[in-house]
């Protein structure tokens, strides 16, 4: 294995352990604020923090040649409320205590992502996706039949993210800055959230408390160094090699949420994931084969 490689291999697993553990763990220190204006705070210095990164690395002409172009900010536009919805439902999970649920999500969303490429963009499939897809199905519709059991949080996190990755590929731009444009997109809504919020005398953020506006400050920290570790570690070992690594994320977040958080976990649940650990199984397997060349 050559360096290129195992430095893509080191962001990728550091990226998906950000997100599995240390987004986890933040995101539970500050639960007290509330979803709401967690994901208030998220969208708000994840756009503060981009807009210094596009400043610094001077890729404001690429933005301006974006907005030149009708379709694609109009598709940012929606791919933003994707996100901003996202991420809501994630927060919710964490914060209520349904990592467990949020992490059959994120298990789910690589072989969704694959569905819709394949009905949606024509792309080329064979047994092992068609029948990792099926299992996802099946899972689904177990889960459906035993409705307490349902993990729709997980559901929403899953569908809105495939949906958004789908549209994603359409734009075709450069990750930070269509997560920019989106996150710049939906900040009045933000905005006018944190405003109502501030009205009833109900948000946390404020200068007289700077330790706590701080911490929420740290929300787009959060969102931003992952992103970037992420993009890296595409870029040198290849995205099947990185798409691998990902399901660490799922893992650690099933893991925290079942040992740490002593979150409900029932049988009917169990099944529900056993069906989905093998669509992932079936779905690896298949990646490994086609991926074995990536990055070289």
């Amino acid at each position: 294995m050559n360096k290129k490689i195992l430095y893509g291999i080191l962001f990728s697993a550091g990226a998906s352990f950000w997100w599995g553990i240390i987004g986890v763990f933040y995101f539970k220190s500050v639960a007290f604020v509330g979803p709401i204006e967690l994901v208030i705070h998220r969208t708000i210095w994840t756009a503060f923090l981009l807009l210094i990164t596009t400043t610094l690395y001077s890729k404001w002409s690429a933005i301006r040649l974006i907005l030149k172009n009708q379709k694609k900010t109009l598709l940012l536009l929606t791919t933003g409320i994707l996100i901003f919805i996202n991420w809501s439902t994630w927060i919710y999970a964490v914060v209520t205590n349904r990592l467990i649920d949020a992490s059959f999500g994120y298990y789910m969303m690589p072989i969704l992502s694959v569905f819709f490429g394949i009905i949606f963009l024509n792309e080329p499939y064979n047994k092992q996706k068609i029948v990792s897809v099926l299992l996802v199905v099946i899972s689904v519709i177990y889960l459906l039949m035993n409705f307490s059991s349902v993990p729709w949080t997980g559901l929403i996190v899953a569908i809105t993210w495939s949906t958004y990755s789908l549209l994603r590929k359409k734009i075709n731009i450069n990750p930070d800055l269509g997560l920019l444009m989106e996150s710049l997109f939906v900040s009045p809504i933000a905005l006018l959230a944190f405003y109502l919020l501030s009205q009833d005398g109900n948000n946390f953020f404020s200068f007289s408390d700077p330790i706590i506006s701080f911490w929420l400050f740290l929300a787009g920290v959060v969102t931003v160094i992952p992103l970037f570790l992420w993009l890296k570690g595409v870029e040198l070992a290849g995205l099947g090699t990185s798409g691998m690594i990902f399901f660490i994320t799922p893992t650690c977040q099933f893991l925290l949420g079942f040992f740490f958080y002593d979150e409900y976990f029932d049988l009917n649940k169990l099944i529900g994931f056993i069906i989905i650990w093998i669509a992932v199984a079936i779905y690896l397997h298949d990646l490994s084969r086609s991926g074995a060349g990536e990055g070289n």
